[in-house]
């Protein structure tokens, strides 16, 4: 039986909000922050994809923190989108909330890692 990947799995999930959040946006014609949205929040996932052929334990480190700046950088977009009313609460606290849970994921996944 294969061991589930929680952080793979949710970050999947989480681009793939991103991206529709990405299209709503779109058809209120906002492009230019919305794009830095799409990037950061989708490139949370790819990393943690490369983190998983990582070379070294250190390699897997650097892969997941780069992981937790982008979501970080996808906060920042976040909260932009909404104090600039791009965003209405439940579209904003929507994708906030799994942010955060994502952030918290991988905080204490590094950390752990950091222990071992």
């Amino acid at each position: 039986m294969e061991k589930k990947n929680v952080i793979k799995e949710k970050s999947f999930e989480f681009a793939k909000e991103i991206v529709y959040l990405y299209k709503v946006l779109a058809d209120k014609r906002e492009f230019v922050l919305s794009k830095q949205l799409l990037r950061s929040g989708t490139s949370i996932g790819a990393n943690v994809r490369e983190s998983e052929h990582a070379q070294s334990k250190a390699d897997f480190i650097h892969k997941l923190s780069i992981s937790l700046k982008e979501a970080n950088e996808t906060e920042y977009w976040l909260d932009l989108l909404y104090e600039t009313n791009y965003l209405t609460d439940e579209e904003f606290l929507n994708v906030k909330n799994k942010n955060i849970e994502i952030l918290k994921l991988l905080t204490s996944i590094i950390n752990t890692s950091k222990n071992k």
